[in-house]
């Protein structure tokens, strides 16, 4: 009897309700002000290195090629879950359809894991450089940056489906509204009132590979870059090598520290303010920095911006 009375019970939930950063309504205006604005940057700021990268001959590198690539990947991310929070601010609904949730899902974890994997790349990059610097154009060859490119779009495409197939098999009960202000899959597993065990396992088997690996080859990579600044001789040599690194470490802290406190700490200590002000971080704060951190610690790209607004100026004058 209690069989047929749960599989009653449970059903295809047609649309969610997103309730966002907050709920009390004196705060939607000043939420809304707030992450318009973080948005333009992320846009303008992420549009600007990728335009920059690709009109100055001089970043035609594999450093900038693996840059443009996550500036157009941060700016996907941002727009994925941004523009949907500040509509439903505006519209006051904060619904959203079945289908519309499970492709926010989908999105989110695909440039999610092409970011996550975009960031070691970089790290390899750097250490190619730094410890290899004679044979770095043979070894980051262009037929590499490609595959180096390529592979994770593949492989993220088909790991986002996996969890996206897995949770559309799910059934949810009485209760359709997810404390988030996306649809996240952390917050959706906490909802279905289905065996989610099989979910479970992937989140944590994906997240040892597109989250731990990663970082894990990133430590590995800084480890060996620290360890051959070291033998440099002279301080100004040593300097200048830790500048070119500096940047990107500032992203991995960012986004490792904020995405790792998610996906893979006990279910236990996870509350919905805590996901959500870690979500806000990776999905937010960090795509609309990244501009900022690498072309003010990048003489080349502070050149490359310069030139594009004479540009523009000169063009219009």
């Amino acid at each position: 009897m209690n069989n047929k009375s749960n599989n009653r019970n449970k059903t295809n939930a047609h649309e969610f309700f997103l309730l966002g950063l907050s709920e009390k309504p004196e705060q939607q205006p000043l939420l809304f002000a707030i992450f318009l604005c973080m948005y333009l940057i992320t846009v303008t700021g992420n549009l600007l290195i990728i335009v920059a990268i690709g009109s100055d001959s001089h970043l035609h590198t594999p450093m900038y090629f693996f840059l443009s690539n996550l500036s157009f990947v941060d700016l996907c991310l941002a727009t994925n879950t941004v523009p949907k929070m500040l509509a439903n601010i505006q519209s006051k609904t904060k619904s959203i359809s079945y289908v519309c949730c499970l492709t926010q899902m989908y999105f989110f974890h695909f440039f999610g894991i092409v970011d996550s994997v975009l960031i070691a790349v970089m790290a390899y990059d750097r250490f190619v450089a730094i410890c290899h610097p004679l044979h770095y154009t043979t070894i980051m060859s262009p037929r590499l940056c490609g595959l180096l490119v390529g592979g994770p779009w593949a492989f993220s495409s088909l790991i986002s489906l996996a969890h996206t197939l897995l949770m559309s098999r799910l059934y949810f009960c009485a209760s359709t509204e997810l404390p988030h202000f996306f649809c996240d899959l952390t917050p959706l597993l906490r909802l279905s009132c289905s065996d989610t065990t099989v979910n479970k396992i992937l989140v944590l088997i994906v997240g040892g590979m597109v989250i731990v690996t990663p970082f894990l080859c990133i430590l590995a990579s800084y480890a060996r870059i620290v360890v051959a600044i070291l033998k440099v001789p002279s301080a100004g040599g040593r300097k200048k090598a830790f500048s070119t690194c500096s940047s990107h470490l500032s992203v991995v802290a960012l986004f490792y520290g904020t995405t790792i406190g998610v996906y893979l700490s006990p279910s236990s200590i996870h509350t919905a303010v805590k996901d959500k002000a870690s979500a806000v971080m990776y999905t937010v704060v960090t795509p609309m920095l990244n501009p900022f951190i690498y072309s003010l610690r990048s003489r080349d790209m502070k050149g490359a911006l310069k030139k594009l607004v004479n540009r523009k100026i000169t063009s219009s004058s």
